[in-house]
């Protein structure tokens, strides 16, 4: 009997020729993946392609359905051996991500420049995002109806766009301020263009050639482009992002680097392994929601009721005589979320008993909340120890993590909004390094654990 509990490094457990080939093909999946699906539509695209090919159908009468609500929320379901009755396995992530959304009112031009106005959208450190290529997606929705998706930055051939930033020879002032306040909201406002229109013929002889010039020429060439006109913008959601492809990184190529990680790592994890279990024991749930970075609010987050409504239909389809109480509460899930890797120059800010480690698996979070647990779910121990008998069964890694010490920050995720269902529910992903940045970092060694765990969950 080992008294002692010393986790091992996924390194070690998969250290054998077939396993690094595995984890090799999936981390090329995954870079793929993060390149292409930047906004929480683009992510819900990508689900119902791949759900489509491997077989579900937006009928909840059939064996493997799907619901796609808004393009921003997305609930998948396969039939399990075991009646509905008694619980299925839920896994839950979130497909939004922290960003620069365009106001609803944005263009104007000011010295010489076409410029956007900006609101950020959850949790960003507002210096990230100055003076680095960014892209344009979302879309533009016109006065009959007519939903125009938008994609400018991530070709070659593409224009990028950019914040301006202060040149250190006057920034004086600025480098003696709080970073909260050396940085203001407002001043988030990025670069569209700088040539002016050309003169129309009616243009009056010595009349200024640039006075709103530059701005009517952003929108001729967005009329060009996608045939819209300035009032179409107030029904757009247009959202600027790091623009580029996700990339490997270090000489190993052992690291993944890339926009969106938290939670897009969790989203694409779980959807492998909800596609690869084929026939499991209990009905099997993937649900992927917006709005998780700023509170869950909303029809498509997880405080709306879209959960409850999937499931009263899949009862209602599945099995009409079962109570949708009672599935709730013998069901299992994992909010799958991400955790913060301890990082190697900021130490002091976690309890390294408690710190997750990179390479070392997904982690529990038995709590998150903040200023003595405020707001957490605070998993059941019963449950904790289920889990760890199945994944120790399934020769899964994992670890027991908490998000860095005591009252130094703290944050939030969907699990007590699933609690709410008397299910249980604990936190449960991959580490990152530099979460909400626009260049987080994991391991493809904890992305091919997450993977196989959330499998195993799935199959139990």
């Amino acid at each position: 009997m080992n008294l002692e509990f010393n986790p091992k490094s996924c390194w070690e457990i998969y250290g054998k020729a077939e396993d690094r080939r595995a984890m090799d093909a999936m981390a090329k999946r995954y870079v793929a993946f993060l390149s292409t699906c930047k906004t929480e539509r683009e992510t819900v695209q990508y689900i119902v392609e791949q759900a489509e090919k491997a077989g579900f159908s937006p009928d909840f009468r059939t064996k493997a359905c799907f619901r796609n609500f808004h393009g921003k929320t997305i609930f998948l379901a396969r039939k399990g051996k075991r009646p509905l009755r008694e619980g299925f396995r839920l896994i839950a992530a979130h497909a939004d991500t922290p960003r620069l959304d365009l106001k609803q009112h944005p263009l104007y031009q000011d010295c010489e420049l076409g410029m956007a106005k900006t609101h950020y959208y959850g949790g960003i450190r507002k210096h990230h995002w100055l003076a680095r290529p960014l892209a344009l997606h979302g879309v533009i929705v016109t006065v009959e109806g007519a939903v125009i998706p938008v994609r400018i930055g991530e070709d070659a051939d593409d224009p990028a766009f950019t914040i301006l930033d202060l040149l250190p020879h006057l920034a004086q002032q600025q480098m003696g301020q709080k970073l909260s306040d050396a940085f203001e909201a407002e001043k988030l406002n990025i670069v569209l263009g700088h040539s002016p229109a050309e003169a129309e013929e009616n243009e009056k002889e010595g009349e200024d050639k640039t006075d709103k010039k530059i701005k009517r020429n952003i929108l001729q060439i967005l009329n060009e482009r996608f045939g819209v006109v300035e009032e179409d913008l107030y029904s757009a959601e247009l959202q600027m992002v790091p623009a580029g492809p996700a990339r490997f990184v270090g000489l190993d190529r052992a690291l993944i680097g890339g926009y969106g990680q938290d939670d897009r790592s969790c989203v694409f994890t779980a959807l492998e392994a909800m596609l690869e279990t084929k026939e499991p024991e209990y009905p099997v749930i993937a649900l992927f929601w917006d709005k998780e970075e700023i509170g869950s609010d909303g029809a498509t987050g997880a405080k709306s009721l879209f959960l409850e409504y999937c499931v009263e239909d899949l009862a209602e389809a599945w099995a009409p005589d079962d109570k949708p109480s009672e599935i709730f509460m013998n069901s299992k899930a994992l909010s799958a979320d991400v955790s913060a890797a301890i990082d190697p120059d900021y130490q002091d800010l976690h309890e390294k008993l408690n710190a997750a480690k990179l390479g070392y698996g997904p982690c529990f979070n038995k709590f998150t909340g903040s200023r003595g647990k405020y707001g957490a779910n605070d998993a059941n121990p019963e449950y904790i120890g289920w889990l760890r008998k199945l994944f120790n069964a399934a020769g899964t890694p994992w670890q027991m993590t908490e998000l860095g010490k005591v009252d130094k920050g703290g944050g939030g995720t969907v699990a007590k909004h699933l609690a709410t269902y008397g299910m249980d529910v604990i936190d449960f992903g991959p580490a990152v390094l530099s979460m909400h940045s626009p260049f987080e970092i994991t391991s493809k060694a904890d992305i091919y654990a997450t993977a196989l765990a959330f499998k195993a969950f799935l199959e139990n």
